[in-house]
């Protein structure tokens, strides 16, 4: 038997990409699965972005390129994070990675290590904790509350400060929650950060997918001082439905970039050299497309929060950001339906899919087990149809 590193067995498959993973495998075997599962715009990357790669490619852009990103690309991020979040970086200050969850490993890499303790809210981005995990640190679940919306206080958080504590990992607007961190929480975290020394994750992938008048705040840009202990990760993936182009950057002290530099380059070595060119377009051009994209995300949002919120044994919050509703199901908990009794979420997950032919992902995966998530990345045709089906088999489920 072949002896494996300790780290390996720490860690287990992304939850999300395996409940993908099955739900493809049914689609491909005929069957008609409704996939909530998986956090992906059903959009096309705008033609002027794919314009741009192919210009690329014609051009012989095909090459090795600078380890941590090409100079135009740092800029155009450099702009953006200017021209958006009102803060200012230098092009050392920046590292372009293989996507945002790359961007969150290489900063994992260089920052956590044994005896290190990293606190995350939970429900959390299923990455987290095992990332930490990864490189022998100890992950500190910190619980929030439906009723807080989510958010974690200043009181918690101020609870789970130790000697040990190194950051904070803060994901605005929330996977899986779809709730948002407003200026005056932010205010009272990054205050406790600088007070104890700590540093801040923002993860800030879903910025510019926001409904109801909801202002996203960057807590890099609250004062100097939080923003030389903030990492800010962000990408194109969900914003430009750019999601297999694999372009993510971090933005944060330049003695931390540089390892991060150093780290990548005995990895991945640059991010695609195509993929750059075309993120240069789409951070610099036109964003006339998001428009459309946040008017059919909020009625689908809105009609997925109505339908759950109608079903007997569930409560839903209506989510301000990102593309998830992230039902309460444990009124659901302990009735039972053709042979078998559902006791957790994912209990009621496989239920779903067996029964339903419906994939949603159990809420155990992102920390809160009274939960399931389910993405409105998709067509209203599917929605209504994946809802309709979860509604019948609920019914079955006495």
């Amino acid at each position: 038997m072949i002896k494996l590193a300790g780290r390996a067995g720490s860690i287990k498959p992304s939850p999300t990409l395996s409940i993908d993973a099955k739900a493809k495998a049914m689609k491909a075997d005929g069957i008609d699965v409704v996939g909530f599962g998986v956090g992906e715009p059903d959009f096309d990357t705008p033609g002027h972005i794919k314009d741009a790669a192919i210009k690329a490619i014609g051009d012989g852009y095909t090459k090795y390129m600078a380890v941590g990103g090409i100079d135009p690309l740092k800029d155009a991020i450099i702009e953006k994070l200017r021209r958006d979040n009102n803060l200012e970086y230098q092009r050392n200050e920046v590292i372009v990675s293989c996507g945002a969850k790359h961007s969150l490993y290489n900063l994992a890499q260089a920052m956590y290590g044994p005896g290190d303790e990293v606190m995350i809210p939970a429900p959390y981005w299923v990455s987290y904790p095992d990332q930490v995990l990864l490189n022998e640190a100890e992950p500190v679940i910190i619980p929030t509350r439906q009723e807080d919306k989510f958010a974690l206080t200043p009181e918690q958080l101020e609870k789970h400060i130790t000697p040990k504590t190194k950051a904070l990992i803060l994901n605005s607007p929330s996977n899986p929650t779809g709730l948002a961190y407003d200026k005056n929480v932010l205010e009272a975290v990054a205050e406790l950060a600088v007070k104890h020394d700590f540093y801040v994750i923002s993860d800030e992938i879903y910025e510019k997918l926001v409904y109801d008048g909801f202002e996203h705040v960057s807590i890099a840009s609250l004062g100097d001082e939080i923003k030389a202990r903030t990492f800010v990760v962000n990408g194109v993936s969900k914003s430009h439905a750019m999601t297999g182009w694999r372009m993510g950057y971090t933005a944060g002290p330049a003695e931390v970039i540089k390892v991060m530099t150093n780290i990548q380059s005995q990895s991945t070595s640059n991010p695609c050299s195509i993929t750059q060119m075309a993120s240069i377009e789409a951070l610099n051009g036109p964003m006339d497309f998001l428009d459309e994209m946040l008017s059919e995300f909020d009625k689908r949002r809105r009609y997925m929060v109505e339908r759950l919120n109608a079903m007997d044994g569930i409560s839903c919050l209506m989510p301000v950001g990102a593309f998830y509703a992230f039902p309460n199901v444990s009124g659901i908990y302990g009735r039972s339906t053709t042979g078998r009794k559902i006791n957790s979420s994912k209990d009621l997950a496989i239920y779903l899919l067996d029964e339903a032919k419906v994939a949603a992902v159990h809420g155990e995966a992102f920390g809160d087990d009274r939960f399931i998530r389910l993405s409105y990345a998709t067509s209203m045709a599917n929605i209504e149809k994946g809802l309709d089906r979860i509604e019948k088999a609920l019914a079955q489920i006495s």
